[in-house]
């Protein structure tokens, strides 16, 4: 004779999914402010500076995305 083990069906309300909607605006919002602060901050540097820590005026958005994002 076969046995067959029955698991609760997990049920994902409405709630839950605005939760997580939330919940990922929300990350997405703060690394988007990481994001401007580090552009906002690398652009206040002079040209010098950003020479000194190896940078260039044209790499600042990269530089500001991988720090964000990680890409």
């Amino acid at each position: 004779m076969a046995t067959t083990l029955r698991a609760p069906a997990q049920t994902i309300t409405l709630g839950d999914r605005v939760s997580a909607l939330v919940a990922t605006a929300r990350a997405a919002y703060a690394r988007h402010r990481v994001y401007r602060q580090t552009v906002s901050e690398l652009v206040g540097l002079s040209d010098r500076d950003l020479a000194d820590l190896g940078l260039h005026r044209s790499h600042i958005r990269a530089i500001a995305r991988e720090h964000a994002y990680g890409k």
